[in-house]
């Protein structure tokens, strides 16, 4: 890349990039650099760019040509109607979690809910479910010092109070509560699967992506455990890959939950299992 136009600089990261959204990867990065958003360099791609600009984009260019998730060069993310920061100590989030909120919102929880969401990461569901439900009480557990930092750091700048961050593995870091919800996206990716070589995931925390038992200990172990944390008709809701579904569902109904159901996401994948435990 040699000229310093918006144009040619884009132009010239574009081809740079194996990706379906190469132009988008570059603008995002650009507009980070300079400034200015996607649609001021549409109506001034013509625009000189400073050599220090210049040279600055080049280096993200490099690096995003190098495999590195965007997200991460950029230092945020947008989930749900928040904009976070990440950073490569967590997961970037993703849109198919976001059903998992959705689904969450349609549930009839009464008042003085309490939630826990389990391997929070950036705080993606919990600070979700904390915008659209300041009266909830939630508790965000995960085992990584880093990442709860990342999340902490959110919770302060989207001036959310009603979350309450835990380290520590999974359940052994919540107060001794009964909950009305419990809600997760663990590790759900064996450890053989192809994907991990693949894309962005090449980059984030194996610890969040990757699980025994062909992807489904950590989904296993947090239905099993559920059960001692949940009130009556409480909810679990967990988000797994596109193909654990029937496993997911017959887990649920093997440990007891009823009105079992799984949910689409965006791409027409089941990506949501939710059941409700009713205890004796």
């Amino acid at each position: 890349m040699s000229a310093r136009t918006v144009k040619s600089l884009l132009a010239d990261a574009a081809a740079m990039f194996d990706s379906d959204s190469a132009l988008l990867d570059a603008q995002l990065l650009l507009g980070k650099i300079i400034g200015k958003d996607r649609s001021w360099m549409y109506a001034h791609d013509d625009a000189d760019v400073t050599e220090t600009q210049a040279a600055a984009f080049r280096l993200l260019a490099e690096r995003r040509s190098a495999g590195e998730p965007v997200a991460y060069l950029l230092g945020s993310r947008g989930f749900w109607r928040q904009h976070l920061d990440v950073s490569p100590s967590v997961l970037i989030p993703r849109p198919e979690t976001e059903l998992l909120v959705e689904l969450v919102l349609q549930l009839e929880l009464g008042l003085g809910v309490q939630v826990a969401d389990l391997g929070t990461g950036s705080g993606a569901i919990a600070l979700a479910l904390a915008s659209e439900k300041p009266d909830w009480q939630i508790f965000a557990t995960d085992i990584s010092k880093a990442a709860l930092e990342v999340a902490q750091g959110n919770a302060r700048k989207l001036g959310l109070d009603n979350v309450c961050f835990c380290e520590g593995d999974w359940f052994a870091a919540l107060p001794s509560l009964k909950f009305n919800l419990i809600v997760s996206n663990p590790p759900y990716i064996a450890a053989g699967d192809p994907h991990l070589a693949r894309g962005d995931v090449r980059f984030e925390p194996a610890g969040a992506l990757i699980a025994g038992d062909e992807g489904m200990a950590d989904l296993v172990h947090i239905a099993e455990q559920a059960r001692l944390f949940l009130k009556s008709r409480g909810w679990l809701v967990m988000e797994h890959g596109f193909d654990q579904g029937r496993e997911v569902r017959n887990l649920l109904e093997t440990m007891g939950y009823s009105k079992i159901s799984t949910h689409f996401d965006h791409n027409a994948k089941e990506r949501v299992t939710m059941g409700a435990w009713h205890a004796g």
